[in-house]
């Protein structure tokens, strides 16, 4: 995979386009979901390209993360670190169909009215397994492709906010009417519009699995990791700004709405409606390259772990095109599975154990640094004290999505917090288990480009 495949990928696992954000500015109003749209990349995004940046292209390994962590902390946080992610998989990747749904429906409602919803679901990961059977530079080049379509309309779409503001002047809300001067009607619209946020702009690492299959991963991952994170931050805070400046309400704006505001800033003849009907159809490509590009992320682990002796060996099996398919199709069921889990209650459990699992990542950062401090680093992120201090502000937020999560109630009264610790938990009890592995306990596997290692 080349460099701007890389870049169209790696935005596609952590954005797909300002779809995502609209509770933000629902809850928030212009002013406060533009400033955290402006903070979250200081204070969230950029710690993690720069910890990213360096661990790849220091090491460079097919499965990424899980290798860095197993590398820094052992076998036993190794595995931890892979089960976080893949646990969290489950919720996140149920995600992206639902984006796909939701916006076909804007089509025709009979289109996802009743089951048809679910077999819509199941058929984009039919296609993005099939897909992903073609091997990492098919998946890359698809992305470059469908970046392209899905930001086309919003160039337009930025372009006559910026106008209409210019040439009819019409007042601004900063803020939601009604939701006072901080912004903020509660309490909770603030905790939302966090963790929503934080959210959309989480996944950098994901990229990190599939580095035998990146051409020049050494000077490519840092570039596409600051790339990605400019065009993820611009391309969600421009269409709130085009927005604000053309005076249209953020009251009540919610998932899905893009298309109802596109309509609005083209009017009501021809143009509206070809804007939101190419923001409709950007939407519905938002579900399938978000989900088609992290299908090919997370599918790398179970394969390293089978071949470090952690799975059955068969979950290394690849085919032709060097594809993990016996990965890539368990996986693929595991997510039809959890299709019909309901997208408000999702997020904070994603969030929790996809953080946890960064925090092993920050820590692994750290510790490589006392541990092999002559290990060739061709992007280093500052010096030894920089870069153990690096975690403290994503560590600082997930703090707060753990202590907001502890009142978002899942299954009656249990808790999106709750639910995360017992899925994290299983992690231990799964290393345990897996020690009748005959290939348990065997040198991990060396990739055959092992430069860095």
């Amino acid at each position: 995979m080349r460099l701007l495949p890389l870049i169209a990928a790696t935005y596609f696992m952590v954005s797909g386009g300002p779809y995502g954000i609209e509770d933000i500015l629902g809850g928030a109003g212009y002013g406060w979901a533009i400033a955290i749209l402006l903070a979250l990349p200081i204070f969230w995004s950029l710690p993690t390209a720069l910890m990213i940046g360096e661990l790849a292209s220091a090491i460079p390994a097919e499965g990424g993360f899980y290798v860095w962590v197993r590398r820094a902390l052992g076998p036993f946080w190794g595995y931890q670190e892979s089960w976080l992610s893949l646990s969290a998989s489950i919720f996140d990747m149920a995600l992206y169909p639902s984006i796909f749904v939701l916006y076909l429906g804007k089509f025709s409602p009979a289109l996802t009215a009743g089951p048809r919803a679910w077999a819509w679901s199941l058929a984009i990961v039919l296609v993005c397994s099939l897909w992903n059977l073609r091997g990492a530079p098919a998946v890359g080049d698809g992305s470059l492709l469908l970046s392209a379509l899905l930001l086309t309309p919003f160039t337009l779409f930025v372009a006559l906010g910026l106008l209409k503001g210019l040439t009819l002047h019409p007042a601004i809300q900063w803020s939601n009417s009604g939701s006072g001067s901080t912004g903020f009607g509660t309490g909770s619209a603030f905790s939302t519009a966090v963790l929503v946020a934080m959210w959309n702009y989480m996944g950098w690492d994901n990229a990190s699995t599939i580095a035998q299959e990146v051409e020049n991963p050494q000077r490519n991952y840092p570039r596409a990791m600051i790339v990605a994170a400019v065009l993820t931050a611009v391309t969600y805070i421009l269409p709130l700004a085009a927005m604000a400046f053309a005076g249209l309400s953020a009251a009540s704006f919610s998932t899905g709405d893009w298309a109802q505001a596109a309509r609005a800033l083209g009017g009501p003849g021809l143009l509206g409606e070809f804007l939101g009907t190419a923001i409709v159809v950007g939407g519905c490509i938002t579900g399938v390259g978000m989900f088609n590009a992290l299908q090919m992320s997370y599918t790398r682990l179970p394969m390293a772990m089978a071949l470090d002796g952690m799975l059955p060996r068969v979950l290394a099996r690849r085919n032709q095109r060097g594809v993990p398919w016996v990965s890539v199709l368990l996986c693929g069921v595991a997510w039809a599975l959890a299709l019909n889990l309901p997208f408000e209650r999702l997020i904070s459990i994603d969030l929790i154990l996809y953080g946890s699992s960064l925090l092993l990542e920050f820590a692994a950062l750290a510790v490589l640094r006392f541990r092999e401090p002559h290990l060739a680093r061709p992007f280093k992120a500052g010096n030894r004290t920089f870069a153990c201090l690096l975690g403290v502000a994503p560590a600082m937020l997930i703090a707060y999505a753990l202590y907001v999560s502890r009142a978002d109630k899942i299954i009656g009264t249990t808790s999106a917090l709750l639910v995360a610790i017992a899925v994290g938990l299983l992690g231990p009890i799964l290393y345990w288990a897996t020690a009748i592995l005959p290939s348990r306990g065997q040198p991990p596997a060396i990739p055959a480009n092992n430069e860095g290692l």
